[in-house]
């Protein structure tokens, strides 16, 4: 279930007004989401968070002072029942997984669909962890690189340890989540597999079930953390 009521109240964070401004044009087309504040610095952030608790925050990173990135903890501890979202233009693997374990519930690029978008909005309110997709094969780069002791983001949003579910996968399962892990799409997945995107589709749902997950991003680093990748 979403945890807010309609409209969502959103919060725009980024420096650069013509992006602001247009992702706000853009989010008004909508009648379930409602701009509520928007801030060009994390401070201003913070000040618009006391004002009102947003739903969501859409977050820039490369900002004038505390990068968004840094600024997340306190976002948190401001607004602790408000989902954040990175919206950025980084590709940096080392960002991705900093956002991540700081906090943040999805990390989109801003070149993202405005449809992709949007609906990444709804499920990041429902509790899923987002990332662009051409992000996902980044993340797990990133997983196998991290140092000794180091942990990496959390493979389930509620702490499940689905260790002892993976032998309830089948080998066609186990085949799927490893090039989930890799960044194929269903589309790629069905042809090297030779069977349809929707059976595809069907797999990834029951690999998402059986091991207490909600999203891709979840499989993936659950398929590195037991060396499916």
């Amino acid at each position: 279930m979403i945890d807010a009521q309609l409209p969502i109240r959103v919060l725009v964070v980024d420096d650069h007004t013509l992006f602001r401004r247009g992702l706000i044009a853009l989010l008004a087309q909508d009648p379930r989401f409602l701009v509520s504040c928007e801030a060009a610095d994390m401070g201003e952030a913070l000040r618009c968070v006391s004002k009102q608790v947003p739903d969501i925050v859409l977050l820039d990173n490369h900002m004038p002072g505390v990068r968004g990135i840094d600024g997340i903890p306190s976002l948190k501890e401001a607004a602790p029942g408000a989902r954040i979202m990175m919206l950025t233009v980084s590709e940096n693997e080392e960002d991705l997984v900093n956002a991540l374990r700081a906090g943040a519930d999805g990390y989109l690029l801003k070149t993202t669909e405005s449809g992709q978008l949007t609906d990444s909005i709804i499920k990041v309110l429902t509790g899923e962890s987002v990332v662009s997709p051409e992000m996902t094969s980044k993340l797990v780069a990133a997983l196998r690189n991290l140092p000794q002791g180091m942990p990496p983001p959390p493979a389930s949003n509620d702490g499940t340890d689905a260790s002892h579910m993976f032998d309830d996968l089948s080998a066609r399962e186990r085949e799927i989540l490893r090039q989930i892990a890799q960044g194929v799409s269903n589309k790629v997945i069905g042809r090297n597999l030779d069977i349809a995107e929707t059976t595809v589709k069907n797999h990834v749902q029951h690999i998402l079930r059986k091991l207490a997950l909600t999203s891709r991003v979840q499989a993936a680093v659950y398929a590195v953390q037991h060396g499916l990748d």
